[in-house]
């Protein structure tokens, strides 16, 4: 298709839309009386009609049934996490019996190195990418010295080239291949949050499987955004957050994935806790522990239901859609942005610098531009004029066009309130 920078086409382009109506089912913050245009789903998802309904109904049900709203209502509370596991099982292309929801993303990936990250004296490497999430490198730095390592010793980042803002798919085999003997862990972040690019969790996994390490994977960034096939990939394990592209609130629950070859082996360690305990036999409250079988053997904790019915509802919406009909939305809807970006280059004295990868296999729904010759004024132009984006030091801003509620007419007006930026500034 020949894009136009136009607004006549950017609103043919909305009325072709097969997710056109799910828009509606979204709550926009308001600039002017107007709906926001809003880039930062991949921060924090907007807020559905639905969440706020699931919400609702929990709190009616604990109004109306206190304590018996676990066993009697509608969802009763006890079960509520088991409604996650076919749909999310969907999304990212995983069994029932290997997921499970609880807590938030950090601790469910400490939780899960407790599992499978197990050190020796000769194998204690863990590999990430340079540049991974600063929580992330917080887990590892907190993981090893726990173990008796110093991070300098025991963690290997993969770094770009010079002069490249990406990494190279080849350079990540090559040091796993470099590590060896010597490597306990791949974990790594499925999209890497500051450039956007996406990783080759197949092949990664594959090599990292090949050394004799266990290999898991940070999908904040991924879930609900990229195709996943992690039971097939053979992951060990992963973990995401919900309230980015899956819009479940801030801050709220956490997803798990644990490969199915490691359920029913009780030797592996692990943190556990009442809600892990065989569900038959939970209410007996004996004092050995006998996890259920599958990913529900890692609760911990009684389910914080409030967090998890804005969850649900957007977990039935995606299947609703299906992952297929959202990532052809998001190549297409994507690709016109950067066009815009290049048509707005074209018509002002500016360089911008688009520094996630052009190849569609490679990156999913962001772009991260390096403002060449502009600075945080442009970025707070933006903000002040119904823009919602993120800036990350030195100089790029994060636009994520979410195919569940942008549209083609934000990316097109996105443009015009740039291009109006640049000149002003």
């Amino acid at each position: 298709m020949t894009f136009q920078n136009t607004r006549e086409f950017a609103q043919q382009l909305d009325a072709q839309d097969q997710l056109r109506a799910y828009r509606d089912e979204f709550i926009f913050p308001q600039h002017n009386g107007k709906n926001l245009i809003y880039f930062t789903g991949n921060s924090l998802g907007l807020q559905s009609e639905r969440a706020k309904k699931y919400v609702n109904d929990v709190m009616a049900d604990w109004g109306n049934l206190a304590v018996e709203g676990h066993f009697y209502a509608e969802k009763p509370w006890w079960d509520y996490h088991e409604r996650f596991a076919e749909p999310l099982g969907k999304i990212v292309g995983a069994k029932p019996s290997e997921i499970t929801v609880m807590n938030t993303l950090t601790v469910n990936l400490h939780l899960m190195m407790v599992s499978f990250y197990r050190p020796t004296k000769t194998r204690y490497k863990i590999i990430c990418e340079e540049k991974a999430f600063p929580s992330d490198q917080y887990m590892f730095q907190s993981q090893v010295n726990c173990h008796g390592y110093k991070p300098e010793d025991a963690i290997v980042e993969i770094k770009r080239r010079d002069g490249e803002h990406n990494i190279r798919h080849e350079d990540i085999i090559a040091k796993i291949n470099e590590v060896g003997d010597a490597l306990a862990l791949v974990l790594i972040g499925g999209v890497n949050y500051y450039t956007g690019q996406v990783f080759d969790i197949k092949a990664v996994t594959a090599a990292g499987h090949a050394a004799g390490a266990n290999v898991g994977w940070d999908l904040a960034h991924a879930a609900g955004n990229i195709k996943l096939e992690l039971h097939d990939w053979k992951v060990d394990f992963a973990c995401w957050c919900s309230y980015k592209y899956m819009n479940s609130g801030p801050g709220n629950a956490s997803g798990c994935f644990i490969h199915e070859r490691h359920h029913g082996q009780n030797e592996i360690p692990r943190f556990a806790g009442w809600w892990g305990h065989n569900k038959e036999r939970r209410f007996k409250m004996e004092p050995a522990f006998e996890p259920n079988d599958g990913a529900n053997g890692w609760q911990i904790s009684n389910l914080p239901v409030l967090t998890l019915a804005p969850y649900l509802a957007s977990v039935e919406m995606f299947n609703e859609i299906g992952m297929d009909k959202l990532i052809k939305k998001r190549d297409h809807i994507t690709s016109y942005l950067e066009f815009i970006l290049q048509e707005i280059d074209k018509e002002v004295d500016s360089t911008f610098e688009i520094i996630t990868p052009t190849d569609p296999k490679q990156r999913a729904s962001q772009l991260s531009v390096f403002l060449h010759g502009e600075g945080r004024p442009l970025f707070d132009y933006l903000m002040q004029n119904g823009v919602i984006t993120d800036w990350r030091e030195p100089n790029v801003i994060r636009l994520a066009p979410v195919p569940l509620y942008c549209s083609y007419e934000d990316m097109y007006e996105f443009g015009q309130i740039l291009k109006r930026g640049i000149i002003s500034n």
